[in-house]
């Protein structure tokens, strides 16, 4: 302990009794750590008192500024989810367009490296002050924005591409449709299309322009395919007859009939009943005489005939 003392004089202005005053030396350095312990509370009472963040209002901020990060997290997992939904309907995108036969391009649309959907992240948000109070989605999407707008244009170039699918697979059921790719009856095939073979009744060679199955009277022919009945009846040496147009060039012929379940004019479907085998006409026994014309051209009906076709 200090055992120096101070002696202090008290000197008035005028004539008077000069006094004196002995202190111990602890004496002012107590007072000098009494004077810096007060300036540090009176500072802090002034931090306290004045600072923002101690107001209502700074804690409310704060209570948005979680609530912002929670929305903003739920925000990014739902894009994610498009994103992904997005990246699903490509991959089946690219199958139809195979399956349609129309070229697989490299786009955008099935590039499944993609940027996070939402640039902005829980770290990367810039808390709220309170004299700095901007909108939530205003923030939020203008960081965000670029990525809502790709998302858009992908999933609008999946639904131009989804509805080319479509239409092409129209177009071709429409076609296959309408193709003959059946046997119209059951039996066995006792002549082959050629372009001379000796007829048994005119005793003579002459091409034989489609396919004979041999079958019992009464065995049911049908349509081999989508089209337009636009002959039913009797036709010269082929008996009673049905000519069937399928468009695109495509017509077929059944001879022979013993009798006809369709009339002129009727829209008939692949597998739909038209006649029954028959002997009419120049017919030395019971059985189909099946033709095919392309462009008015016979072919053989045999390369039309689908093996799993129905």
């Amino acid at each position: 302990m200090d055992r120096r003392r101070w002696t202090l004089l008290v000197v008035p202005p005028k004539n008077g009794t000069t006094r004196e005053l002995s202190v111990p030396g602890w004496t002012f350095r107590a007072l000098g750590w009494g004077a810096a312990a007060a300036g540090l509370l009176v500072i802090a009472a002034v931090t306290v008192l004045f600072t923002p963040w101690g107001t209502p209002g700074a804690r409310l901020v704060a209570r948005q500024n979680a609530a912002l990060q929670q929305e903003i997290a739920q925000v990014e997992a739902r894009f994610r989810v498009l994103e992904d939904t997005i990246a699903s309907l490509a991959r089946r995108e690219e199958q139809m367009r195979m399956l349609a036969g129309l070229p697989v391009e490299a786009t955008p649309v099935r590039d499944t490296a993609k940027p996070s959907l939402v640039t902005a992240s829980l770290t990367e948000v810039e808390p709220l002050q309170p004299t700095r109070r901007r909108p939530f989605l205003g923030r939020l999407g203008w960081s965000a924005r670029p990525d809502v707008e790709g998302l858009i244009s992908r999933a609008s170039t999946l639904a131009r591409s989804f509805s080319d699918v479509s239409d092409t697979l129209q177009r071709n059921f429409e076609k296959f449709a309408n193709t003959p790719s059946i046997m119209p009856t059951t039996g066995w095939l006792s002549s082959q299309f050629t372009s001379s073979r000796f007829h048994p009744i005119l005793h003579e060679n002459r091409p034989h322009e489609g396919i004979d199955v041999t079958a019992p009277t009464g065995t049911p022919i049908v349509a081999p395919a989508t089209g337009t009945v636009v002959s039913a009846g009797v036709d010269k040496g082929y008996g009673l007859t049905v000519e069937i147009d399928h468009g695109n060039g495509i017509r077929t012929r059944f001879a022979h009939c013993s009798r006809l379940a369709v009339r002129t004019g009727q829209r008939v479907t692949r597998g739909q009943l038209i006649a029954a085998v028959g002997q009419t006409g120049l017919a030395t026994a019971p059985h189909l005489h099946y033709e095919i014309h392309v462009n008015g051209k016979p072919v053989d009906p045999l390369t039309y005939v689908l093996p799993d076709a129905q």
